[in-house]
């Protein structure tokens, strides 16, 4: 088997991380080797493979899925925003510039498309399968010209399309319609079928349209995904709910002590590795909210100051929030304060920046003995070490160098009283570690909150991808997706004008 299929979406967030992960842990229990694979990702959440590589954190989990480690060649190309205009141009795993948007479809991002279609060819030759993922909707039709992500990738290694849409937003059969009209018709022609994701309700009151669909288009719909809480995996663009009160999905078990603990995450602009907090939210009777304004710190027992790709511009906005000086306070009366990366150089003493911001010198908020210079080379590792008499693993994707310069040793970084600062991500995802901070934190907060003794991180990423296969095993047809992995997109499918503008 030489297999290979590309999941579109109609929008942005129409479930094509789910689905590609979903379909991958399918197949993989099937008994075939198979990879994920995104040529072009934009992302502030990305992580670091064995060999050092930087990719986005939805190819890692969706490689977590293939039960393979990922790799560089999973995500050759990605984009790191830095504002509206630029993002880091991320190559191979090692970043190679900035550049603007016009500046990148422009040119240089249908130069990649080489370098795509090889990282493919090399993924194909090793593996039975390789599910690919597209990035918002393959019609963007002011994009194609040098798309290197959809139909660029689908048309150069002659991929099936299966195109995912959103049934809870509205609007998915024009959706489904529309996004196929608007291709030329060397595009159309890969374009197998539809997958409907997040339906509510009788299945049954859905297939007269997908009846109607199939007459318009030609396509049948391969499957109808019911609607599922909790069932997404690392985000790329965008936190998955509102900031305003969002609260991260956390574990429904009922608490092991006799208090919750409250976590406030400073949503700060450019804000990475979120997903850090994902481990926190996971554990029975720990709630996380992201929050905005100084007053919502008050009730919280631990405060994090998150990644960001934007340290100076997350410091300033800190203080024009008055959320720079509820930190400050926090941190004088002894209640807990977590930074990660970013949130770790932003409470150090001085930041020195000629490469991110070319801000130069900048004065942090001084809760931490650390000093920070920027270098234009960026550290990428996994290391492994001990925190709190715990083996702790994590990786470090960041420009800024930190030179402690006291306090409490705490991974790279350093603790003072109840503020700890440290470059690693992923380490709360170490089940002993977590919990021994945890017991820090309600210790310091005055909570007597009792961290749940089994709770495994990796056991319930397991069952969530378990879970992700179980929906399309079971509502999907997957005799027929089998066939368009294996045979391709069938022949003779119809044309639907007016296709895409000359």
């Amino acid at each position: 088997m030489n297999g290979g299929l590309l999941v579109a979406g109609t929008t942005s967030d129409a479930g094509k991380s789910v689905v590609t992960a979903g379909i991958c842990r399918w197949l993989v229990r099937q008994g075939v080797k198979v990879a994920p694979f995104k040529a072009q990702n934009m992302s502030l959440n990305s992580f670091v493979t064995r060999e050092g590589a930087e990719i986005g954190r939805a190819q890692a989990m969706q490689a977590q899925a293939c039960r393979v480690e990922p790799t560089a060649l999973m995500n050759p190309v990605l984009l790191k925003p830095g504002g509206e205009q630029s993002s880091q141009v991320v190559l191979l795993g090692r970043p190679v510039g900035e550049m603007s948007a016009r500046g990148y479809h422009g040119g240089r991002q249908q130069r990649l498309l080489g370098t795509v279609l090889d990282c493919l060819a090399e993924l194909r030759g090793t593996y039975d399968a390789v599910i690919c993922e597209g990035a918002g909707s393959p019609a963007e039709i002011n994009l194609r010209r040098t798309d290197i992500v959809n139909m660029g990738v689908a048309r150069g290694a002659r991929l099936p399309v299966l195109v995912v849409g959103d049934i809870d937003r509205g609007g998915v059969f024009a959706s489904f319609f529309g996004t196929v009209a608007l291709l030329a018709p060397e595009d159309q022609e890969l374009v197998a079928g539809f997958l409907v994701n997040k339906f509510r309700g009788d299945v049954s009151l859905l297939e007269p349209g997908l009846d109607m669909l199939q007459d318009l288009t030609g396509r049948r719909t391969y499957g109808v995904l019911p609607f599922r809480h909790g069932l997404g995996i690392d985000e790329e663009d965008g936190l998955r709910v509102s900031l305003r009160g969002a609260v991260r999905e956390s574990a429904v078990t009922p608490p092991a002590g006799e208090d919750v603990l409250r976590v406030a995450v400073c949503a700060v602009p450019l804000m990475s590795n979120f997903t850090d907090v994902d481990a926190l939210a996971a554990e029975p009777g720990v709630v996380v909210r992201f929050v905005d304004r100084p007053e919502e710190l008050a009730d919280a027992d631990l405060v994090v100051v998150p990644g960001t790709r934007g340290t100076v511009r997350a410091l300033a906005w800190l203080r024009e929030r008055g959320l720079a000086d509820a930190l400050a306070r926090r941190a004088a009366q002894g209640r807990p304060v977590l930074g990660i990366c970013g949130g770790f150089q932003i409470l150090g003493e001085h930041i020195e920046d000629e490469v991110e911001s070319r801000a130069g010198a900048v004065a942090g908020l001084g809760v931490l003995p650390v000093r920070v210079r920027f270098a234009r080379e960026k550290t990428l590792a996994r290391p492994a070490g001990e925190a709190l008499g715990e083996r702790v693993e994590g990786y470090e994707i960041h420009h800024g160098v930190a030179e402690v310069l006291g306090g409490e040793a705490f991974l790279d970084g350093c603790r003072v009283g109840s503020v700890w600062g440290t470059h690693w991500h992923g380490s709360l995802e170490s089940d002993g570690f977590r919990r021994a901070f945890l017991r820090e934190v309600a210790a310091a907060a005055g909570r007597r909150f009792v961290p749940a003794p089994a709770t495994s991180f990796a056991a319930l990423r397991e069952e969530q991808l378990d879970r992700l296969g179980d929906l399309i095993e079971q509502h999907a047809d997957t005799d027929a997706l089998w066939r368009l992995i294996e045979s391709g997109a069938p022949q003779g499918l119809p044309f639907i004008p007016p296709g895409a503008p000359a």
